[in-house]
């Protein structure tokens, strides 16, 4: 199934003014305020490279498991966790492959202590804060505490200037745009039912931001 914004975009009202690419200082002082924050940063030029970041920071052996993420689908993490050549342990290939229904939610309950989660991230504050949200908390209930080691990829286009527009961004571009794939891909309406302000990460080396400079996500 497609990923592509574009797909949804002309069915949608979109705030076009909360899903501008920033200029350079902007990338460089949000960057900069997430490090004060206590996150790992690493800013990339391109989706290649963003996959190469990844690729290169999970050791062989680590159990890995991603939340639903176009910026991950768009980059080519989503096809490499299950097809690529790698050493790790996919956590989802393991899920999806549970045929009884409670068994494999149990799994996927447990798949949140993974030793690397993947994700992406809804709306970036120019301060330093991470804004995102889910129908079921599947992917933010890894981010706070969960998971080992927490990865989380978004293209720069999410930066907007204060936590007040990282949460107008949420509900103006990101659900909107959720919510048309939701109705496409499973037959409901999405909901902004779990949400999550990551202002702070307080363990040295836990939580990398990749930052990437193009049009990814929403």
């Amino acid at each position: 199934m497609s990923q592509e914004k574009s797909d949804y975009a002309d069915d949608t009202d979109l705030d076009a003014t909360l899903d501008e690419l920033p200029d350079e200082g902007t990338i460089e002082e949000t960057a900069d305020n997430l490090r004060a924050n206590g996150f790992e940063v690493v800013v990339v030029d391109s989706a290649d490279e963003a996959l190469e970041t990844i690729q290169s920071r999970i050791p062989a052996g680590a159990s890995v498991m991603n939340g639903h993420s176009t910026t991950l689908e768009e980059v080519g993490f989503a096809e490499y966790l299950s097809e690529g050549d790698h050493e790790w342990e996919s956590l989802a290939d393991e899920i999806w492959g549970i045929d009884d229904d409670e068994e494999r939610q149990a799994a996927r309950r447990k798949s949140q202590t993974a030793d690397y989660f993947l994700g992406g991230i809804n709306a970036i504050a120019r301060t330093g804060e991470l804004v995102a949200a889910d129908r079921s908390g599947s992917r933010i209930g890894a981010y706070p505490f969960a998971a080992g080691n927490v990865l989380i990829v978004s293209g720069v286009n999410k930066i907007v200037p204060t936590l007040d527009d990282a949460l107008d961004r949420l509900e103006s571009v990101a659900y909107p745009l959720e919510n048309e794939r939701a109705k496409e891909a499973y037959g409901v309406e999405s909901e902004i039912a779990k949400q999550l302000i990551f202002r702070q990460e307080l363990e040295q080396d836990r939580t990398t931001v990749v930052l990437v400079r193009e049009q990814l996500g929403y």
